[in-house]
């Protein structure tokens, strides 16, 4: 087929919640680049603290900016026109079109009668995109078999439906119960939802392939349609993840030989993309930590940012770690606080209208001379600026103001800013280091390392994935 061939739309989705969705879907964004065609990502709707700032100042979820990456476009609020950002007392904060139109409860936000706007405002998204696109790449939510959520579904198979889609089922064989799962996903559907399943991919495999052969077979026979990939685990490709859920085994005892970074493991962490550049470079001994004794043994200590500023300041007072960060403070080592943690390191904050909750009001740690009071208005904007010399870049995603206007406040070691992607520079790298480094720096390119990343993904599904008979499937 050639790159002008109309391909019918495509939606992976899932058997379950983890089992690798995002992921194949940001393979095949890939994949059909490469085959010539121009890919787009869709989701419908998105539940995640890990969100990205468009060009235009919106907010959609980090997935589809990833995916949209691996397509070389810019990401846009039609490629995730819903996004839910859990908040700290069962209430989520609801994005529309990259906008925040306030707070609503999961009761309140799953009720049959509030759901006909939202459902419209999504498909109008996916039109658009299905217009410029070809072909779109969409992506479900959780598990399709949430039987008692069928009628207010707008992200799984009711778009599906509304798109015209072929759908391909994603089952995470390393949590167990995969027959059971890819069956029960099947049979649940209405038939009118089951007939537009048309193939199973099985994803996380571990081992040799070849024992699973007659899994295979009995799989298309027990399901009606075919395997299209068993696709294995793998630890060589390095891909931005949204969920927080790999955080806490990213924990590593401290390094002799490299410089030592504790990001504090809030329990409302968000935009945790923010430290992989770090991670990834060879001087750097990079991990996630909620024990005191890590906290003042590191060089370097960061607060991430989070959707819940205030409870997740509460728990660092319950649990030490504000008693912690002041020892390391005061034993000259670095501390960086980014979003909700440069709010943390101020001298207080403040929450009159109850924004986030019921807390009111708490002092901060104290390292920075701000105070901030939340606000209903959401700050999204991408932002260009200067340091050590030269040009970088980042974006804010925050509520709240604080009394600075200045896009990074340093004070003696503690430094501040609302700028996610800060640390993505080279240069804000460096002068973080400097003094600190116990070896060599190799040359590392951003930019390169992600292109490589998702050619080498491209590479693996290829591999594992009948693609042939995936396009057969896909033609109109």
């Amino acid at each position: 087929m050639g790159k002008n061939t109309r391909l019918r739309p495509i939606m992976l989705a899932g058997t379950g919640s983890d089992v690798g969705k995002s992921i194949i879907a940001t393979a095949l964004c890939r994949i059909f680049l490469q085959d010539g065609y121009a890919p787009a990502p869709f989701k419908a709707q998105n539940m995640a603290l890990n969100s990205f700032v468009t060009p235009d100042g919106k907010e959609i979820g980090r997935a589809q900016a990833v995916q949209a990456e691996a397509c070389r476009l810019n990401a846009e609020t039609d490629m995730n026109p819903l996004l839910l950002k859990p908040t700290a007392e069962h209430t989520t904060q609801v994005i529309l079109n990259g906008v925040p139109i306030g707070n609503r409860s999961a009761y309140d936000y799953f009720k049959k009668e509030n759901r006909q706007h939202l459902r419209q405002e999504v498909c109008q998204a996916f039109d658009r995109l299905n217009t410029r696109f070809n072909p779109i790449v969409l992506e479900g939510a959780g598990s399709i078999s949430e039987i008692n959520l069928r009628e207010t579904d707008i992200v799984n198979m009711s778009m599906a439906r509304h798109a015209n889609a072929n759908v391909i089922l994603i089952a995470d064989i390393d949590k167990g119960g995969v027959f059971a799962s890819c069956y029960g996903s099947i049979m649940l559907q209405t038939p009118e939802d089951r007939a537009l399943i048309k193939g199973i991919i099985i994803n996380k495999f571990r081992g040799d392939i070849r024992l699973f052969e007659k899994g295979k077979q009995m799989m298309e026979e027990i399901c009606g349609i075919p395997v299209l990939g068993i696709v294995p685990m793998f630890d060589h490709i390095a891909i931005d993840e949204e969920d927080s859920v790999q955080l806490r085994g990213k924990r590593h005892t401290l390094s002799h030989d490299k410089v030592n970074i504790a990001v504090v493991l809030l329990r409302h962490i968000s935009n945790f993309t923010d430290f992989n550049v770090l991670e990834r470079d060879n001087r750097v001994n990079l991990f996630y930590t909620n024990s005191p004794k890590d906290i003042e043994a590191a060089d370097i200590i960061i607060l991430p940012g989070t959707k819940s500023t205030l409870d997740d300041l509460y728990e660092l007072r319950r649990n030490g770690l504000v008693s912690s960060i002041i020892r390391a403070h005061k034993a000259k080592k670095t501390i960086i606080g980014i979003c909700g943690g440069f709010q943390i390191l101020g001298q207080a904050i403040h929450d009159p209208l109850g924004i986030e909750g019921s807390i009111q009001s708490l002092p901060g740690i104290g390292l920075l001379s701000i105070e901030t009071t939340m606000d209903a208005t959401k700050k999204t904007r991408q932002v260009e600026f200067e340091f050590g010399g030269t040009r970088c870049k980042g974006y804010e995603i925050h509520q709240g103001v604080s009394t600075t206007d200045q896009l990074i406040l340093q004070e003696g070691s503690c430094i501040g800013t609302y700028l996610h992607g800060f640390l993505d520079n080279p240069s804000v790298i460096e002068y973080i280091l400097k003094d600190k480094v116990k070896k060599e720096s190799e040359t590392f390119n951003l930019e390169d390392f992600k292109e490589r990343q998702y050619d080498l993904l491209a590479e693996h599904i290829r591999k594992h994935v009948d693609l042939p008979k995936l396009y057969e499937i896909m033609r109109v």
